[in-house]
């Protein structure tokens, strides 16, 4: 862990310039790579104790805190991601924010568990929550388009998929049963596959980050 911390000296050519990796750039990228292995994790664990139906109370607890932690994760990670386009981060963030709010007002107010309330098909309690989903779901746009990731890819189609399909009540819970599993398997195939990624490229080119607050301090002060 403390040798992906270390300062390499490496030199790197940006589209501005030239820049340097430093020690907090590395800390960035392995605190946005841990929430996303949490979050992949705690999903995981929810997806299979959702599909394997066992009616008891403490099971839906489970899911309930399960999904608590995948929440707090998610948030570490789309608030130390590094994206260039800053309204498109704040969007993030804000769907995060949304759902979150949503998650915890449900909880509190609902007569049931939040897994049992959000569950039913139409209901205006899943779109809230699901705008936690709608973060999660720009965040693997976002590793698909910079880094052409195949499991990027298959989340972005199949987390909508599921999530409409059961709020229209299109799909069947066999196959609601398959898109979850699927999702839970490739998001941790995803997760995993992010630890042994090199560093670097998930910082982004940070000649681009300085040339945009460089134009947005011009344009705030002309």
């Amino acid at each position: 862990m403390l040798t992906w911390l270390q300062e390499t000296g490496e030199v790197y050519q940006g589209q501005f310039g030239e820049f340097t990796v430093t020690s907090k750039d590395r800390l960035d990228v392995v605190i946005y790579r841990a929430g996303l292995t949490t979050a992949a994790a705690s999903f995981a664990l929810g997806a299979g104790l959702a599909i394997a139906g066992i009616p008891q109370a403490g099971i839906v607890t489970t899911i309930s805190l399960l999904f608590a932690i995948f929440c707090i994760a998610l948030g570490v990670s789309l608030w130390t991601i590094h994206i260039y386009l800053k309204p498109l981060h704040l969007a993030l963030q804000l769907f995060w924010g949304m759902g979150c709010i949503a998650a915890i007002a449900i909880a509190i107010t609902a007569t049931q568990p939040l897994p049992l309330a959000v569950y039913p098909p139409y209901s205006v309690t899943l779109i809230g929550v699901g705008f936690v989903f709608v973060a999660l779901t720009g965040l693997f746009v976002k590793e698909a388009f910079c880094f052409n990731r195949l499991q990027a890819k298959l989340l972005v189609l199949m987390i909508p998929s599921l999530l409409l399909g059961h709020w229209l009540g299109l799909t069947s819970i066999f196959t609601e049963k398959i898109l979850l599993g699927g999702c839970a398997i490739v998001f941790l195939w995803f997760a995993i596959d992010k630890v042994f990624q090199q560093i670097p490229p998930d910082l982004g080119d940070k000649t681009v980050f300085d040339y945009l607050k460089k134009m947005k301090r011009a344009e705030a002060h002309p």
